[in-house]
């Protein structure tokens, strides 16, 4: 045997890594053995190989996918952009995390004042976006109301109504309503009815709570209610501190007589 091969289990040690990791890097092409026994299928390394190895474990443990691991080992430009972005985005999300549990902490769990209103049908513009998940309703909620707005302006102020799932899912569907009168062509009618209410005043990404302490006033009086949550946003967010958003949180409740 070549004395510049080294058996995988002493190169793991060398390399600080399994041996079950380095067949694992070998199927994916990442670290081919320099190399493999004929009959008996053994793999062997240089010592040269260990500072790839040990660039992959580092790589690795700054949370870097295996394929994007690839690339960089491959001096692709640019790699590890996207993988930025994704930390830079899961920060984000526990940012606003950690301000509602500061909230919850601050002020206990929420004891939200609801009370009783009757709306009238309301004809809106709807545009629908997917959300991978709670984490991504922000995004999409934002993109909706870009699609919304980027068409033509409209005639007096604008109301926006927001149209959440009531049951949180992996992959759900939102959509962000523009009220219009009857000449607009294209509109749907959002139907009408007794909503229970709410009055949510600070940052979107708190909205959970009061979502959270409306559903439980009408859970508590055996109320059935229908989906979808309602937003409808009071104030403008590019004039107003997010702190001091006012937003009414609507909820339909079921009412079968009146259908």
């Amino acid at each position: 045997m070549d004395e510049e091969l080294l058996p995988i289990g002493r190169f793991a040690r060398l390399a600080r890594l399994s041996v079950k990791q380095l067949r694992r890097y070998d199927e994916l092409g990442l670290l081919r053995p320099a190399h493999v026994d004929e009959a008996t299928g053994y793999r062997y390394y240089r010592a040269a190989q260990a500072r790839q190895a040990l660039s992959i474990g580092l790589l690795r443990s700054l949370d870097v996918p295996l394929a994007v691991v690839g690339e960089v080992l491959a001096g692709s430009a640019g790699a590890l952009e996207g993988v930025r972005r994704t930390l830079e985005e899961e920060l984000a999300r526990r940012r606003r995390t950690l301000g509602v549990l500061e909230r919850v902490m601050a002020e206990g769990l929420p004891e939200t004042a609801v009370r009783v209103v009757e709306e009238e049908p309301l004809r809106v513009l709807l545009v629908r976006e997917r959300a991978a998940g709670m984490e991504d309703v922000g995004r999409a909620t934002s993109a909706a109301v870009a699609r919304l707005l980027a068409g033509p302006a409209m005639a007096g102020p604008v109301r926006l109504v927001g149209l959440f799932p009531l049951d949180v899912a992996e992959a759900m569907e939102v959509a962000v309503g523009l009220a219009v009168d009857e000449s607009q062509g294209g509109a749907v009618v959002l139907p009408g009815g007794r909503f229970a209410c709410a009055t949510h005043v600070g940052a979107y990404e708190q909205m959970s709570l009061t979502v959270h302490g409306l559903l439980a006033w009408c859970a508590e009086r055996g109320q059935a209610v229908r989906g979808p949550v309602r937003e409808v946003y009071v104030s403008d967010p590019a004039v107003t501190a997010p702190g001091e958003l006012v937003t009414e949180v609507l909820v339909r409740l079921d009412d079968p007589a009146r259908e």
